[in-house]
């Protein structure tokens, strides 16, 4: 989709018995790299629709440790793609560049989020245009 690193789902280890469940998620070894910050998203209505942006530097992991829900993801020149994240041991990778939106949360969901960096509000891109704008000028950079 994207002429950089790829989204794709990931799936993590676990460990399980009568006790239950353990899912293991490293940085630089389970995802593609180290984690800088980390947030959740709960108490979502199905009607929300979360993210609506795209990140100049940072990557994701978005991983629905509980419930489910749609990631939608378009890379700013024409591919879309819509992910389920409903089993708490696989997530999606996102690299930078990827514009998401999260929505259709079943009312248990947590949606658990990684990232490679700390929050910066300046490398968001919040406006569509502006960011198939963005995507065109840096791949005519490259």
């Amino acid at each position: 989709m994207s002429e950089h690193a790829e989204v794709k789902m990931l799936e993590f280890p676990q460990r399980g018995d009568e006790r239950g469940h353990l899912v293991i998620v490293e940085g630089m070894k389970d995802i593609p790299f180290d984690i800088k910050r980390v947030f959740y998203i709960y108490g979502s209505d199905s009607e929300v629709i979360r993210g609506q942006h795209a990140n100049k530097r940072t990557e994701f992991v978005l991983i629905n440790i509980s419930g489910q829900s749609k990631v939608r993801i378009k890379d700013g020149r024409g591919g879309e793609e819509v992910f389920l994240l409903d089993r708490p041991h696989t997530g999606i990778y996102l690299p930078r560049l990827i514009w998401k939106d999260m929505y259709d949360f079943s009312t248990d969901s947590i949606l658990l989020c990684l990232a490679s960096e700390h929050y910066d509000p300046e490398e968001y891109i919040r406006d569509y245009g502006a960011f198939t704008e963005y995507v065109r000028e840096e791949r005519d950079v490259e």
